[in-house]
């Protein structure tokens, strides 16, 4: 199953969205099941890697890393995917305006009630507090598909 995270730049929070659902798929024993990337929806962090700051609080947080570098969704990628999940009403306004058939494309906290965006913590700091939310919504995400 193939599962893409997007927002802004990628370069914090759908890396961290990535990065949680690997670990939580590992820890489940599902990791074969799924093909998990991120992708960016502007083009101002292309080829760039995780934001330092992000970084820092998914080591603190002790979230296993993997490669990344920032690269612009391709509407193949999304022709080809079973979900993209993107992380707040912004970055559905792009999805819509670049792309289309979006009937794969869902908010990362739809299975979560309580949250109702991920925050960009390139302007809020709250770095703590997305990995926090991001962790909630992978966790939701895989009970959901996993039924």
């Amino acid at each position: 199953m193939k599962i893409i995270f997007v927002c802004h730049g990628s370069i914090c929070r759908s890396p961290a969205a990535e990065m949680l659902f690997r670990q939580e798929a590992e820890r489940r024993g599902v990791s074969s099941l799924f093909e998990v990337s991120s992708k960016a929806l502007s083009s101002e962090e292309i080829s760039n890697p995780i934001y330092p700051p992000m970084k820092r609080e998914l080591i603190k947080q002790k979230v296993k890393l993997y490669p990344h570098e920032s690269y612009w969704l391709t509407q193949k990628e999304l022709d080809e995917c079973d979900y993209l999940f993107y992380m707040d009403y912004e970055n559905k306004r792009r999805l819509e305006r670049y792309f289309h058939n979006l009937s794969k494309c869902l908010p990362v906290f739809y299975f979560s009630p309580g949250i109702v965006e991920i925050e960009d913590p390139w302007y809020s700091g709250n770095y703590a507090l997305v990995v926090e939310e991001l962790r909630q919504c992978v966790k939701d995400i895989l009970d959901n598909i996993l039924k």
